[in-house]
């Protein structure tokens, strides 16, 4: 309940006959997130914290990574609203996302490039798969604070218990779940082409559990406006804090 007024749950609740234990029960499984989103409707002098595609800028001494490509997304993490996530990002410097959303991006990267470093834009490596050999075309990317619900929310007991005894309820659960997550904006969720922290809004088996968060998640048709797949990227908190990159997992969801 610390990212959601309680009043407001409340009233969001009463809007849609939802039992105040329920609504108690599924305010309490929601993370902050930080959702990636184009323009649209944003605010003007809304700061960007980021691009999708392009070409990445690497210090001198740091190749394009072995075996990875090509380059999904880099995140200005200076321009993140930190106070509002969960998880340790770091506070300056740049995250450099390398995947693929052709097949599973079992050599995926992340790169930190702290701020200051002497950086420059590197082309594309001549070894990268034929269908990939072009670079994404670059878009903005800009910041909005959202809310995401754990997966086994459809599980928690008070909301299971109102289902079975009153199973003409059960949409309007789901018509408030999808008003609390959306509570923090000034509209419906957006579709974001990206998302660090939070839950995964997967569309298989969550792969942040058993001890992995969510990093990031990223929409192959956010980036290339093609592809139907969701890329993501968990790891322990403790990796993330430690800022151990090489130990994170990506998987690949279609």
């Amino acid at each position: 309940m610390a990212f959601i007024d309680e009043s407001t749950v409340a009233g969001l609740a009463e809007d849609h006959g939802v039992p105040a234990d329920v609504a108690r029960e599924l305010a309490g499984l929601l993370r902050p997130c930080v959702l990636l989103v184009e323009r649209g409707d944003l605010p003007e002098g809304t700061r960007p914290a980021g691009r999708s595609g392009g070409l990445p800028a690497l210090p001198e001494d740091v190749e394009w990574p072995g075996g990875a490509g090509p380059f999904a997304m880099t995140v200005d993490c200076a321009a993140l609203p930190h106070d509002w996530l969960d998880i340790d990002l770091p506070r300056d410097g740049h995250l450099l996302f390398f995947t693929t959303f052709q097949y599973e991006p079992e050599d995926s990267v992340v790169l930190h490039v702290p701020a200051g470093t002497p950086t420059a834009e590197r082309a594309l490596p001549e070894d990268l798969d034929s269908a990939e050999d072009e670079a994404y075309e670059p878009r903005e990317l800009f910041p909005l604070p959202g809310l995401s619900i754990d997966h086994d929310w459809y599980g928690a007991p008070a909301a299971t218990a109102l289902r079975k005894s009153d199973p003409d309820r059960a949409e309007k659960l789901d018509g408030f779940v999808e008003v609390l997550v959306s509570s923090v904006h000034n509209g419906p969720r957006p579709h974001p082409v990206a998302q660090l922290g939070g839950f995964s809004v997967q569309w298989q088996e969550p792969p942040d559990q058993d001890g992995l968060v969510l990093f990031a998640q990223i929409a192959g048709n956010g980036v290339d406006h093609q592809l139907f797949t969701l890329n993501l990227v968990v790891g322990t908190s403790e990796d993330i804090s430690a800022r151990k990159w090489g130990e994170l997992r990506f998987e690949q969801q279609c």
